[in-house]
């Protein structure tokens, strides 16, 4: 299986299945200095762990990381490093009933389709587990980041179709749907800070195409949106450019951000705003239709213990895909010039 590497300089290989006995990642091309220990990448793996709450999947994790290697006395030491989790609430029993029938909504099929074999415990690869090893490595990202005076914090925006700061309605719904046995979607919003002007390429390697392909990356993402998104489609010219003015201090800046801080494929030095629209959990008690290995229709109920939304738990995932994609356009951009060259050589 190919395809699990992001990054051109700033690279993160993630491995792991949801049942088997670890997740994690490896870090190439993290420069050596940065202070790092266990507590830097646990403060963002605890905002995706399991069993925070009853909207969340039961399943208990500590999701406890452990560097092995890669550091040395606190600090980086510019070699891979490699983070490990190791599952521990694992209940493959839970699956059994299913190894032979394709879940609506997952990707069942495909990988059946794709590879002639799948592992059917808890989606095997395709597991929102898998993101365990993005979310550490993009601790990682976010700290170097922060170095650089450059923020990203992502949180949920909207819970199906209500505002998420309306906890009361919100709430309400989410009782609602669970009485039904159904499952809820949402959208994740993305905030970057502190970008400089220039970062990204005009072509193939756009840093809002980038951006959009880590996030639809992200296993529950069905679209992506920069800026007004979907909405500059509705706009006039007049309405969605954005008038670029001069301060005082002779710094250019834009009087809105429809753009979302990027024009060109290139940041311009306003805040990046990115939106993901994640779809209702596939895996819901409710009886469903769908096809089994052997051809034949059949019924399904999906049981064991799931969440019946991702949303809250996925933002954090959505952070960290937005710092690896935004460090490494970062770092790709020191030798974009000849005077950087020289300034960082001489």
């Amino acid at each position: 299986m190919s395809g699990s590497t992001l990054g051109r300089i700033f690279s993160v290989t993630t491995w792991g299945e949801s049942h088997g006995k670890a997740i994690g990642v490896v870090i190439d091309g993290c420069p050596a200095g940065l202070p790092l220990t266990e507590e830097d990448i646990q403060e963002l793996l605890d905002r995706r762990k399991p069993g925070q709450n009853r909207f969340t999947t039961a399943r208990k994790e500590g999701d406890l990381v452990e560097i092995l290697s890669g550091t040395f006395e606190g600090r980086t030491t510019g070699t891979p490093i490699s983070l490990i989790v190791w599952n521990q609430d694992q209940r493959s029993r839970d699956y059994s009933a299913i190894a032979d029938i394709y879940r609506p909504g997952h990707a069942d099929y495909t990988f059946d389709a794709k590879y002639g074999f799948r592992d059917y415990r808890g989606g095997g690869r395709s597991s929102g587990r898998e993101t365990i090893g993005r979310v550490a490595a993009g601790a990682v990202a976010k700290k170097i980041l922060a170095e650089l005076g450059v923020g990203v914090q992502a949180y949920a925006k909207k819970i199906g179709p209500y505002d998420a700061s309306d906890k009361e309605t919100v709430e309400a719904y989410l009782n609602e749907k669970m009485s039904q046995m159904d499952s809820v979607g949402g959208i994740v919003e993305c905030r970057v800070t502190g970008m400089p002007a220039g970062i990204g390429d005009p072509v193939f390697e756009k840093l809002d195409a980038n951006l959009a392909k880590a996030i639809m990356s992200i296993g529950a993402v069905k679209g992506v949106e920069i800026g007004d998104g979907f909405h500059a489609a509705e706009a006039v010219g007049s309405e969605n450019n954005d008038p670029f003015r001069v301060d005082e201090g002779g710094n250019i800046y834009k009087k809105t951000n429809h753009a979302g801080g990027i024009l060109g494929g290139i940041s311009d030095g306003s805040e990046i705003l990115l939106r993901a629209a994640f779809k209702p959990t596939p895996s819901i008690a409710q009886m469903q239709e769908s096809v089994n290995r052997q051809g034949e229709n059949v019924e399904i109920q999906v049981k064991g213990r799931h969440d019946p939304i991702i949303v809250n738990r996925a933002a954090v995932v959505v952070e960290a895909m937005t710092a690896l994609t935004i460090l490494d356009a970062l770092l790709a951009n020191m030798s974009a010039t000849m005077k950087g060259i020289q300034d960082f050589y001489r």
